[in-house]
């Protein structure tokens, strides 16, 4: 069962502080230069903790994460960060327009504690792969600074909207800010114990899907039981179990000890305001390329039609909606034509090994096998490393980088539906790297748990 539970969060003082210029994008979407903006706004900016800039100079005794942890400290003691009174959840609102559209939505989540649980238990499930250098560099900060500062976000299923229906904002919200791209977001504490628990018991039978923040997820489990290990491990060497047993021997939950939990927010994935965009492939760096000569292969795998060559943004995007209706479709965009890509041949199936059929039905899937490895060359280890491929959710910037020059050719895609992702999830399947990009994204710094 998934377990959540409210806390006492640290946040900021708004007294002391303004939140539109502490708070931040999560670590991974911060660039270069936002992470300049961020240095900017604010000496309190967030960014200082989970994104510091590297020093020359840097060594054990003096690094990102012995200042991360440094500057954390002195803000607690300074009291720019303050310690909520009582537990609590966190109703946390988003109001934002997807880009490119015009339609303003709504998503509702709840930030809480969740119990950390090994992915065999059948509880929480990831929908993608993750890479050691990432890991290790989270758990080198939650190890230095022992505080979560951004909350991962998490997907639950419940059609008929009970949980959201019971968090109803009411009145002012606690806080409200607005990021870089329009989103609003707003807070709003709930501490009525009854609501709380009615609120955790109709979790209880929910299943949790990492939707953003698997490194984070995963360098939290990690973490959880190297302080098992060391807190716990008894004469034998043998670690106990997180449950015991009455003399009935019926198991009895235990309470959590801080590393146990991690923070998130949990969402509906069946609320109409949840989300997810398409992220566009941008091939570069190859030695040689010729759009006739790729059109030939790609023959091979898919029907091929010749788009306008001058075709824009807007366009590309509505041709791909409408034949996405029946299928898979993909535009290949190169610098002098374009091209639609739709309804797989058999040849298609026979670069699918060890994938299940729910896997190879992605557009995403099909792109990569019959497109990326093998009409083009690129390999596993390339795309993973991320060697000759970019991703770019921006379909204009993605198609200019191409008439510009600075790419060989850009593939655009649709993006994977929600009931896609959690039939993979559930089947302990995933998809490939880049595959989802729920929009918007969780601001860090909005509330804090600090295990001590």
């Amino acid at each position: 069962m998934a377990h959540i539970e409210p806390f006492r969060a640290l946040r900021y003082d708004p007294t002391r502080v303004l939140i539109p210029q502490v708070v931040t994008q999560p670590y991974d979407k911060i660039t270069p230069e936002m992470q300049d903006r961020y240095y900017a706004a604010s000496p309190y900016n967030l960014v200082r903790v989970i994104l510091g800039k590297q020093h020359a100079s840097d060594h054990p005794g003096d690094s990102t994460y012995t200042r991360a942890a440094q500057f954390f400290e002195d803000w607690r003691r300074q009291g720019i960060f303050l310690q909520d009174a009582q537990p609590a959840f966190y109703l946390y609102v988003q109001r934002f327009t997807v880009p490119g559209g015009t339609a303003e939505l709504e998503r509702r989540g709840i930030i809480a504690l969740g119990r950390i649980e090994d992915y065999e238990a059948g509880i929480v499930f990831r929908h993608e792969q993750t890479l050691a250098k990432p890991k290790a560099d989270r758990l080198d900060l939650l190890r230095a600074t022992r505080a979560h500062f951004g909350q991962l976000f998490m997907l639950y299923s419940d059609p008929a909207r009970e949980i959201e229906s019971l968090l109803e904002p009411g009145g002012d919200p606690d806080l409200e800010t607005q990021d870089e791209y329009g989103v609003s977001h707003r807070l709003w504490k709930i501490t009525d114990p009854g609501l709380i628990n009615l609120v955790r018991g109709k979790m209880q039978d929910k299943k949790l899907l990492i939707a953003d923040g698997h490194h984070r997820y995963e360098t939290a489990l990690t973490y959880r039981n190297q302080q098992r290990a060391a807190a716990f491990k008894g004469p034998s060497g043998a670690i106990p179990r997180e449950r015991s047993h009455d003399n009935q021997g019926r198991a009895v939950e235990q309470s959590a000890a801080p590393y146990d939990l991690v923070m998130m927010t949990v969402v509906n994935m069946d609320s109409p305001g949840l989300v997810i965009l398409p992220t566009h492939r941008v091939v570069h760096g190859l030695r040689s390329f010729s759009s006739g000569e790729f059109r030939e292969k790609a023959c091979v795998y898919f029907s091929v039609e010749e788009v306008d060559a001058s075709v824009d943004a807007a366009r590309a995007t509505v041709i791909l909606r409408e034949a996405g209706r029946l299928g898979t479709a993909l535009l290949a965009v190169a610098a002098d034509r374009v091209f639609l890509l739709d309804r797989p041949k058999p040849a298609c199936s026979n670069l699918f090994a060890g994938l299940s059929l729910r896997q190879q039905a992605l557009d995403v899937v099909q792109l990569h096998k019959c497109l990326v490895e093998d009409a083009l060359g690129i390999s596993e280890e390339a795309i993973r490393e991320q060697k000759n491929i970019r991703y770019i959710r921006d379909i204009g910037e993605a198609m200019k980088q191409v008439r510009d020059g600075a790419a060989n050719v850009a593939f655009l895609i649709n993006p994977v539906r929600m009931a896609q992702v959690r039939d993979i999830a559930f089947a302990g399947e995933v998809l490939p790297q880049k595959s989802t990009d729920f929009y918007p994204k969780l601001l860090s710094g909005l509330t804090i748990y600090a295990l001590d």
